[in-house]
């Protein structure tokens, strides 16, 4: 019986031939990460253990971006003691205010994580790195506290749902609509603890800005992983990046998967997800008039640079709605940069919006755009549950930097052609 690309990165990890869905084993890491949040629950848990040493401080990263810059006295208190941490062990990955991202847009961009790679995380949408062909999941933060000192995890194999990829986006559609069109389709919990694996010659019309925003959604389906092969595209991302060996894993032809669900990419419209799940989904032209308050462009999912040019080509000479506060969040201070030299902080300033530093923010309604009751966001974060982003009458709608950028224009929910 043959093995999925999951399957044989946990194999080979594993020092094993062989694996099965179901089966324990325990594998190796290539990475650990944490974040502000997370970070101190796993130190204190790191301590009450009596470890004494990480495995290795260049495979453990802490990224300071949920709560960041600190909005008050407890969140600048677990940046202190994530602070302290890396300082003790003298972690090589350390990333704070001023040189800091959005830790999955962040791990990537720093060339951390690799085609091939184990990684785990304290946060759930670690999942994003099989965009390059890695097994990447999120954990619980007693988990990488072991991570952390041993350098290795416990992990059953999942088994596997394939999507195969036909046609090409069309215009003003991009990996975001693919998602929630397949979350929409298989449902919040469609691929529970299974791999979602992408594959077809649909693949390469994907940019890897798309495949990135795709495999960070995967766990909103419940999936344990989401991955991608490791094609052209994967090569040049990863060339003068990554300055270390990665390995190209495959499928082999006699994969066993539960299910295969075929997706022409041609025929997928602008997608919204609808309060309060990822799977209440609509095409844009199902929508209706839904008025709103706020759009936030930005996240781990949609906050890379070719986001921020899509929504800065719709508001380009124009002027977001007088009712609409607009909060654009460039992913990391690199792709920050690039804006200001490409002039898209100047067309968004233009427009009326307000441009962040870095992070989190109001994705997990941590600061930055706090809803208040009764209010509606068009946000191209993950998640849209009951108080997601502020109070728990305000309502989120998923969608894309075209929708969320000409939906700012509209005051209402809106597509990139006036839809």
């Amino acid at each position: 019986m043959g093995m999925t690309m999951t399957q044989k990165i946990l194999a080979a990890h594993a020092g094993l031939d062989h694996v099965e869905a179901g089966q324990l084993i325990r594998a190796k890491l290539d990475m650990v990460l944490a974040n502000d949040i997370t970070g101190p629950v796993a130190i204190n848990e790191f301590e009450k253990a009596g470890f004494e040493g990480v495995f290795d401080k260049s495979k453990v990263s802490l990224v300071m971006d949920h709560f960041t810059p600190n909005k008050d006295i407890k969140s600048a208190e677990q940046c202190k003691q994530c602070r302290t941490f890396a300082r003790r062990f003298d972690i090589d990955n350390f990333y704070d205010v001023g040189n800091m991202g959005i830790e999955h847009a962040l791990l990537p961009e720093k060339g951390l994580v690799a085609a091939g790679d184990a990684i785990i995380g304290a946060d759930s949408h670690t999942c994003t790195y099989g965009a390059l062909g890695a097994f990447s999941t999120g954990v619980g933060s007693t988990d990488l506290a072991a991570g952390i000192a041993t350098g290795e995890a416990w992990f059953k194999i999942p088994s596997a749902l394939k999507f195969e990829l036909k046609g090409e986006l069309q215009e003003n559609v991009c990996g975001k609509d693919v998602i929630l069109h397949i979350i929409g389709l298989i449902g919040v919990d469609g691929a529970l603890y299974k791999s979602m694996e992408f594959c077809g010659e649909g693949v390469k019309s994907l940019s890897m800005d798309d495949r990135l925003c795709i495999a960070n959604m995967a766990i909103e389906a419940g999936a344990k992983n989401g991955i991608f092969p490791v094609d052209e595209i994967t090569v040049a991302y990863m060339d003068g990046r990554v300055k270390r060996e990665w390995k190209k894993y495959e499928a082999d032809p006699d994969a066993v998967y539960d299910e295969t669900y075929v997706i022409d990419l041609s025929t997928l419209k602008p997608t919204v997800s609808f309060p309060h799940l990822p799977e209440n989904t609509k095409t844009i032209d199902e929508v209706g008039d839904v008025p709103i308050d706020q759009v936030v462009i930005g996240s781990c999912t949609n906050g890379r640079l070719e986001d921020m040019e899509i929504a800065a080509k719709i508001l380009k000479g124009k002027k977001i709605h007088p009712n609409v506060r607009g909060i654009v969040i460039p992913a990391t201070q690199a792709i920050y940069k690039e804006c200001i030299r490409l002039g898209y902080l100047d067309i968004f300033i233009d427009a009326g919006c307000v441009v962040s530093t870095p992070t989190c923010g109001p994705c997990l309604g941590g600061h930055m755009g706090i809803l208040a009751a009764g209010e509606r966001c068009v946000a191209t974060t993950n998640r849209n549950f009951v108080g997601r982003m502020g109070h728990v009458e305000s309502e989120v709608y998923l969608a894309s930097p075209a929708v969320a950028a000409a939906s700012a224009i509209a005051g209402k929910i809106a597509g990139p052609k006036g839809e």
